[in-house]
């Protein structure tokens, strides 16, 4: 398998920016996911790893070896596409071989080898059955084992999972991941589902709109956004943003919301103007204290958990807390936050300013 470093890699398709800048480290047998909305490049950057776009600039290394310019089969990568690009007038048997056939393979080998794939995957069974008959499952592991019967140095993965209905999607999932850990391999996978990327990744890359907003593990990633996009698009529900008007010194360790004094990290940096306090549903603590004060406007309750949405003087807030706890429509309640659980941002770049957010961070401009 491979290490994968990417470096300054920029994608122009015309006078349309699709990639700016990006730069990152995959790691030898890393289960590493592009994650973002529609749009935001990560099947481009998918792309151009895998040799089927080639960038305007930029370096992409693979096992040591700088492979930019280079196409699609001398890169020694295997590609899934969501939609499993098999060939139907193949049976299973034929659409594992075909790889190894076309690399001229002793017959005996690739027997072998397609045994072994077969094997691994669970589909012996189905061997001699034709692609078209088959379930999306296993079509999709068809289209994994012809990935992995040749043994290529990384994976690249667009969406493999993104035709199958939500139940088998989930359980696809896990099977993937096992597969992962089973055979040690570097894989780079593109999602827009956060869940799917935050279950599977050992690492994430947060795109929008061509740029890199972060990157890191999925527990950085959503305890220490870098950004309020990433805070935004990570969680469900997402951060809350309490937006206001005011100064933090360096070393300050609160502000001030509607005359209340509530405790946030350590401020590394001085800042003034436009600010958000940004703090998750599940760290909001209702109370029948004083204090920062929101009206109940609805709950929706979610079995062990409800979901309640409240009005403040700095705008809306969304807090999760058990089923037990009463919070009925139009009542005052008191929030409480925990320092800890916070983090700052600047309302015109949308910048974490917390002063212990993590080193992933990328500013990729």
């Amino acid at each position: 398998m491979a290490e994968i470093i990417i470096k300054n890699l920029r994608k122009d398709f015309g006078s349309f920016n699709a990639v700016k800048s990006s730069s990152f480290t995959i790691r030898d047998g890393e289960f590493f996911m592009l994650l973002g909305p529609s749009g935001c490049g990560k099947t481009t950057t998918l792309r151009m790893i895998a040799g089927l776009e080639l960038p305007t600039a930029g370096e992409i290394y693979i096992d040591g070896e700088e492979v930019s310019q280079k196409p699609a089969n001398q890169r020694d990568i295997a590609f899934v596409f969501q939609m499993f690009a098999l060939y139907p007038h193949m049976n299973v048997r034929r659409n594992l071989s075909y790889p190894l056939v076309s690399q001229g393979m002793p017959r005996a080998q690739v027997k072998a080898k397609v045994a072994e794939v077969a094997g691994i995957l669970g589909i012996t069974d189905i061997l001699n059955r034709p692609v078209g008959g088959l379930s999306g499952g296993d079509r999709q592991r068809v289209a994994l084992g012809r990935a992995i019967v040749r043994d290529p140095k990384a994976f690249m993965m667009d969406e493999p999972l993104g035709a199958l209905d939500a139940e088998f999607r989930e359980h696809m999932s896990e099977e993937l991941r096992a597969l992962h850990d089973r055979m040690g391999a570097t894989t780079v996978y593109v999602t827009h589902d956060q869940l799917e990327a935050m279950q599977m990744g050992d690492k994430i890359v947060v795109m929008n709109h061509g740029v890199v907003e972060q990157f890191g593990t999925p527990q950085d990633i959503y305890d220490k956004p870098a950004t309020m996009f990433v805070a935004d698009f990570i969680g469900s529900p997402s951060m809350n943003f309490l937006r206001f008007q005011g100064t933090v010194e360096a070393g300050a360790t609160a502000v001030s919301l509607n005359g209340q004094t509530l405790g946030i990290p350590e401020m590394r940096e001085p800042r003034d103007g436009d600010l958000v306090f940004g703090v998750r549903p599940e760290h909001v603590r209702l109370s029948d204290g004083g204090g920062y004060r929101g009206t109940v406007q609805a709950t929706e309750y979610l079995g062990t958990t409800q979901i309640v949405t409240l009005d403040t003087a700095n705008g809306p807030l969304k807090a999760r807390i058990g089923s037990d706890q009463i919070a009925k429509v139009g009542e005052s309640v008191g929030l409480e936050f925990n320092p800890r659980t916070i983090t700052l941002f600047d309302n015109q770049s949308g910048r974490a300013l917390r002063s212990d957010l993590n080193e992933g961070v990328l500013n990729n401009g």
